[in-house]
């Protein structure tokens, strides 16, 4: 969740289940060996770090323990929540020519920058097949070599109350575009528009999402790195800054609009008041879900609505954000086999429906969706919209220079009530331009 990834949102509140406990028992056997044993394993079988996000953080431990053999046991380390935090802890330690970095989540947009600065392994031609969404699997090649294994698929969709949007007369039958949304949301007292609107990663997603919905894009052609072209000086990007003074300057905007990320956006869904339109990831579904871990009632969750990503212009299809997870394989592990045979066991069909069906997390590939237990889980018409959506997103630039690019936008952009449709593209197109360059500093 990404999701930030994808997404990185505050960790929801699942169902439990035989899984998740099992998990939460490895977790802590994880830790009382991980301290008596170190990096050698028990009995001597060497020991694989696999450095997690801290979405499925339960699940995950369970695979750990699954996919562990009696050549190698794979131990889990927790990294930040924050996209970009925890792009940086790995990146200091891939950098330093860690020997332990031998397994990682990593949010898509981060796989080219890995594998060009040789931090990678190069993964097996059949990591990605046929059954691959297609919008995930281009996430993970570099140079035409394939860097990461997919694990799961993230995009978002509009979550809201059907009672709100009954009340304020907006018929969810139909697409629906960001102004229509706002509009709504303003007519009912109370009512709010949830966004990712931090200085992070997901503010970025949302503003490349609007702009790719528009029928523009960022960078013309992002493989050029520091050459790239840059176009956010355009009528995408102008449309898209005029989505975000319309929410910010409007009754609809949340309080905490300028610091808003995954997690807080939640708890305007069921607040007090009429509720909320919100876009967010895939987890919602679960997190809402009523269970022994939340106290949310049936009544509430029937209320819960689903709809495709608001279009950015009228008439024009909108581009959903594409995320989710890849796990890598670092280039200075001392067990390159192993580490690739872990990380297919990981991602393997089968979990990636178990993923699905205890947190959430939407799987990478067209067999996952259909496994019954999906179809058990989570209403057909939810499937198929997060499944179009994947396939049919706006990606964000796939550079080995991301984090730059991502950096200078949220600097311009940054926060919503100063975006200023006539001057914050031109601003940013100019500022990131000049970084790119090397004529300005992030």
């Amino acid at each position: 969740m990404p999701h930030e990834s994808p997404t990185t949102p505050s960790p929801p509140r699942r169902p439990p289940g035989v899984r998740r406990r099992r998990g939460l028992a490895v977790a802590a056997a994880v830790a009382l060996s991980a301290g008596l044993l170190g990096a050698c394993g028990s009995e001597g079988k060497p020991t694989l770090t696999w450095y997690l996000n801290p979405d499925g953080q339960a699940t995950f431990e369970a695979f750990a323990e699954q996919c562990s053999t009696d050549e190698y046991d794979i131990q889990t380390r927790l990294l930040p929540t924050s996209a970009t935090d925890q792009r940086v802890q790995l990146a200091r330690r891939l950098a330093a020519e860690d020997s332990q970095t031998d397994l990682m989540n990593l949010d898509p947009v981060f796989v080219p920058e890995f594998a060009n600065a040789g931090w990678l392994l190069e993964l097996p031609g059949d990591t990605v097949t046929d059954d691959t969404l297609e919008g995930i699997a281009e996430t993970v090649r570099w140079e035409d070599k394939i860097y990461a294994a997919p694990l799961w698929a993230n995009t978002q969709v509009l979550w809201y109350r059907k009672s709100l949007a009954q009340e304020a007369g907006l018929d969810m039958s139909q697409p629906v575009t960001w102004s229509q949304v706002v509009e709504a949301a303003s007519s009912v007292d109370g009512a709010t528009v949830g966004v990712q609107a931090n200085k992070y990663e997901a503010y970025v997603v949302w503003i490349n999402a609007m702009i790719e919905g528009a029928g523009g894009t960022i960078l013309e052609n992002p493989e050029a790195g520091v050459d790239a072209e840059v176009a956010l000086d355009s009528d995408a990007a102008r449309e898209a800054a005029r989505v975000v003074d319309e929410l910010a300057s409007s009754p609809a905007a949340q309080a905490d609009l300028s610091v808003s990320n995954e997690g807080t956006a939640l708890a305007y869904m069921y607040g007090d008041g009429p509720g909320a339109f919100m876009v967010n990831w895939t987890f919602v579904y679960k997190n809402f879900e009523p269970s022994d871990a939340n106290d949310y009632t049936k009544e509430q969750f029937d209320d819960l609505g689903w709809a495709r990503y608001p279009r950015t212009v009228d008439g024009q299809e909108s581009a959903p954000p594409v995320g989710g997870i890849d796990i890598g394989v670092g280039a200075f592990t001392e067990h390159p086999d192993f580490a690739r045979e872990a990380a297919a066991c990981i991602t393997s069909v089968e979990n990636q429906v178990e993923l699905a069906v205890t947190d959430g997390l939407m799987p990478a590939t067209q067999s996952a969706y259909d496994a019954g237990e999906l179809a058990e889980a989570y209403p057909p018409d939810l499937l198929d919209l997060f499944r179009t959506s994947v396939d049919e997103g706006g990606p964000r630039p796939k550079s080995a220079f991301y984090a730059t690019i991502s950096g200078a936008i949220q600097s311009r952009w940054h926060p919503p009530s100063e975006v200023d449709p006539e001057t914050t593209p031109e601003r940013s197109q100019e500022y990131l331009q000049a970084v790119l360059e090397g004529k300005a500093l992030l």
